[in-house]
């Protein structure tokens, strides 16, 4: 059964979190981290997606430290709203993605999952953690700007490169400093993994979502 549950972060923050399982006993854990709009309904459907491919997946609700049950639209107030509680949890938000990393662990192997402010923080925990074995970041705006980081397990990077918000030139900088990462860019804009938007491009999300598994898959294992 998927459904939400509480966990607590070592400062003793208590908050929900997805928790989506395998039909089977699952190959690891994966943890994914959401985008500006909360652990919406198509944060929930990534999470499902993972746990159908053999994985127990978990996804944090890492606005919880300001406000609970956030489900953001894709419209432009959701997205005033996102951008302000991601202001307001950023610091914390890896207290607590550590904290789902322990859930997850059971499972053997954890990787990171994240997409848009949860593909920076996926690079961050890439940087910081050393419970994790692989970190895929879907168009995470910071990265280029932390392109001099040192990641401690392999990283899977996608980017869009129609994204004005991540600039091409930018992502190729950050090829350039980071060789050993795995970086692809699609002919997409910002969000195309996500089919709730505009900018949802089917035929990049099913290749990054092929070359993630693949990637899981190796990492993981």
């Amino acid at each position: 059964m998927n459904n939400f549950l509480d966990i607590i972060a070592n400062d003793n923050h208590a908050f929900s979190a997805y928790l989506a399982q395998p039909k089977d006993k699952p190959k690891a854990g994966v943890v994914i981290l959401q985008e500006i709009f909360g652990v919406n309904v198509h944060i929930q459907e990534v999470a499902d997606l993972f746990a159908q491919n053999g994985y127990l997946a978990i996804a944090p609700s890492l606005f919880d430290r300001k406000e609970r049950n956030v489900q953001l639209g894709y419209d432009k107030d959701g997205v005033a709203k996102g951008r302000e509680l991601k202001d307001l949890c950023d610091n914390d938000a890896l207290k607590d993605i550590e904290a789902a990393i322990s859930v997850v662990s059971s499972a053997g192997k954890v990787g990171v999952i994240g997409y848009c402010w949860g593909g920076s923080l996926s690079w961050r925990a890439a940087c910081e953690f050393n419970s994790i074995s692989a970190s895929v970041a879907y168009y995470g705006g910071e990265i280029p700007s932390l392109k001099d980081h040192t990641v401690n397990c392999n990283t899977l990077c996608h980017f869009g490169e129609l994204d004005l918000g991540i600039p091409i030139e930018t992502v190729k900088s950050f090829q350039q400093s980071q060789p050993n990462v795995l970086t692809y860019t699609y002919p997409a804009d910002h969000g195309f993994n996500c089919n709730h938007r505009l900018q949802f491009n089917e035929i990049s999300a099913k290749i990054a979502l092929d070359r993630t598994l693949k990637f899981l898959e190796t990492e993981l294992n």
